[in-house]
């Protein structure tokens, strides 16, 4: 049973940073695609950032390029979301889901699922 757990979220002032981990189990991981999301209160889920199997490639979106970035130790099973000059509107439960890849590729957001419970991110101005 695939299981993904997310940590790192807190509370933090405008302009600082945090670093989320997503921990997967019950998978190999070497086979997909991480993508990260975030879904504040009243507002669709968004794609944040995404990194396949490797860790070669990655993207994030317009709203958070240069601010966030995403790695993965496949040794530790571990995924990470470094979000940094974090704001306000960053605000909300972050999620990360998997897409089975075989290895290759890094598939648009719309093909991520199994995301764990999230963590909330609080961001205050």
């Amino acid at each position: 049973q695939v299981q993904l757990v997310e940590s790192g979220g807190g509370l933090v002032q405008s302009g600082g940073s945090l670093r989320l981990s997503c921990v997967a189990s019950g998978l190999f991981v070497e086979y997909y695609a991480v993508g990260w999301f975030r879904q504040a209160p009243g507002k669709e889920r968004e794609g944040v950032a995404c990194i396949d199997s490797t860790g070669d490639h990655s993207r994030v979106a317009d709203s958070v390029k240069g601010r966030f970035t995403t790695s993965r130790d496949n040794s530790k099973n571990t995924i990470y979301l470094q979000m940094d000059s974090l704001k306000p509107e960053d605000t909300a439960v972050y999620y990360c889901a998997t897409a089975l890849t075989g290895g290759w590729g890094l598939p648009s957001f719309d093909k991520y699922e199994n995301s764990g419970q999230g963590t909330q991110v609080t961001v205050s101005s």
